[in-house]
């Protein structure tokens, strides 16, 4: 399983939002001076997580973009699943998989299903909140 850029530039804009919003509202083009990465793509990932509900658009010359929820009720896993889709490293242990016909058989099942419940236990369990509290920490040592 490789994560594109979308998904990484996509929890990269989400943790931005939740650093730098202070009450007010974030632009695209300061998201993407700060991320270095060109806020035509950023205006295309930005409309994904807004047609999801993951952020509140604000139009205007004053507009901008702010998280709907508080950091902590969105997973790394949230994020990266509405960008990339499954995070399955294959086909057979997706959640809506067609059961195979080897899977009585077949040994190399269970290095799948451990993979994917290794990502799963990652994703699923590291909020923003806890990667904002971790880009600080690193901030603070710079």
């Amino acid at each position: 399983m490789k994560i594109s850029t979308k998904g990484r530039y996509a929890l990269r804009l989400m943790l931005d939002l939740a650093m730098n919003e202070d009450g007010n509202v974030v632009r695209i083009k300061d998201i993407a001076a700060r991320q270095d990465i060109s806020d035509k793509y950023l205006e295309q990932i930005i409309s994904i997580l807004n047609k999801a509900g993951y952020v509140r658009s604000t139009r205007g010359p004053q507009g901008g973009y702010t998280l709907k929820k508080e950091p902590k009720d969105y997973t790394v896993g949230m994020i990266l699943r509405l960008t990339e889709g499954s995070l399955a490293p294959v086909a057979c242990v997706e959640e809506d998989a067609v059961v195979c016909e080897r899977e009585a058989a077949c040994a190399t099942m269970e290095v799948w299903k451990r993979l994917n419940q290794a990502i799963s236990g990652v994703v699923d369990d590291m909020t923003l909140a806890d990667l904002v509290e971790i880009q600080k920490e690193k901030q603070s040592k710079q």
